[in-house]
Formats: structure tokens, sequence, C-alpha cells
């Protein structure tokens, strides 16, 4: 039963982090403009493929 809570705690704790890390990029892009936009992750993000930003950005190709 422990392990289970442990785990439950674990992965808020690193959801509640990865939330406080964006905070903070955010806060950090807004004081220093001239080291560029903050950039917000949109859909499947940035891939090697393209942008992200179209739809078949980040679909695997098909080869035949």
């Amino acid at each position: 039963m422990t392990k289970y809570l442990v785990a439950i705690v674990l992965i808020f704790a690193m959801l509640a982090g990865g939330i406080a890390v964006q905070a903070l990029y955010r806060r950090f892009a807004a004081r220093h403009p001239d080291l560029g936009p903050f950039r917000e992750e949109k859909g499947c993000g940035s891939c090697s493929a393209g942008s992200g930003c179209s739809p078949s950005g980040c679909a695997p190709s098909r080869r035949d």
C-alpha cells in the first residue's frame, strides 16, 4: 500500500514541478524580452519533420 501512495505522490510532484518550471520560464521570458518571445507548447510541439504546426508535421512518414 505504501508503494502506491509513494508512486502517487511522486507522480503528483513531477507534474507540479513541471508546471512550476513553466511558470518560472514564463516569468523569466517576461522580464527579459531581449532574449526572444516565450514559446508556448502547442499540439505535438516541435519535431524534426517540421515546425509542428501543420497536422502532418509530426506524423510518421509512410514508405510503400
